[in-house]
């Protein structure tokens, strides 16, 4: 299959992204980009996924023709199994998320800002069910990673100085990770610590409505 801009985008964020799980952790994949990193797991760590509908033991997307109607992702797209992988009802997989026992989650965002605030719910004119599981993975999770284009499909920047629409979560975003960069929210504001091959710092910052520090150790990815 040849894959268009947008799906080597959304992968290439994907494989950045697994590169923050630490070895022997339980990581919850949000709905949308954030479940393209079940397909990218390193073989050298052992890293369990939670999907918010009842599961952990979360695996790669499932190959067309081989679809299980009891496996199904918080998306509702079909996926796999991992050996030793445990189903359960919504009471534990929330008691999982809300008892602190996660130790990162990814989720896709609408916003970030420079003070870590969290918008991924509302979007203007369009009927949305919610937050859904959002906000308490949020406040719930050890580290969340948001995954995200850069870029909306009009041109604005998605990471702003502060956030226009209804927030999901204040102060709790920890990492950015877009086809463009790799931010840390600190403190201090936003640390630009990585940029894609294929773009430019001067690039970056003309796309980014929010004041960055740059890493003295500034990467590639």
């Amino acid at each position: 299959m040849i894959k268009n801009e947008k799906q080597l985008k959304r992968e290439k964020i994907a494989k950045r992204i697994v590169k923050e799980f630490p070895d022997n952790s339980l990581v919850n994949l949000g709905i949308g980009l954030p479940t393209l990193c079940a397909d990218f797991l390193p073989d050298d760590k052992t890293i369990l996924l939670h999907s918010e509908n009842g599961f952990t033991g979360l695996g790669k997307a499932c190959q067309v023709g081989q679809e299980d109607a009891d496996l199904i992702n918080a998306g509702g797209a079909f996926v796999t199994i991992q050996n030793g992988g445990c189903f359960f009802d919504s009471t534990m997989s929330f008691g999982i998320i809300r008892g602190g026992h996660l130790d990162a989650t990814v989720l896709g965002a609408l916003e970030v800002d420079s003070h870590g605030n969290l918008a991924n719910y509302m979007i203007p004119g369009k009927m949305v069910p919610g937050m859904g599981g959002a906000m308490d993975l949020v406040t719930g999770a050890k580290k969340v990673i948001i995954a995200m284009e850069h870029i909306d499909k009009h041109g604005n920047s998605k990471i702003l100085e502060k956030c226009s629409l209804p927030l999901t979560g204040v102060n709790v975003v920890d990492k950015i990770v877009t086809d463009l960069a790799v931010i840390s929210v600190t403190k201090n504001g936003l640390l630009l610590e990585e940029i894609s091959e294929d773009t430019t710092l001067e690039f970056v910052i003309e796309n980014t409505k929010a004041k960055l520090t740059i890493s003295e150790n500034l990467g590639r990815f």
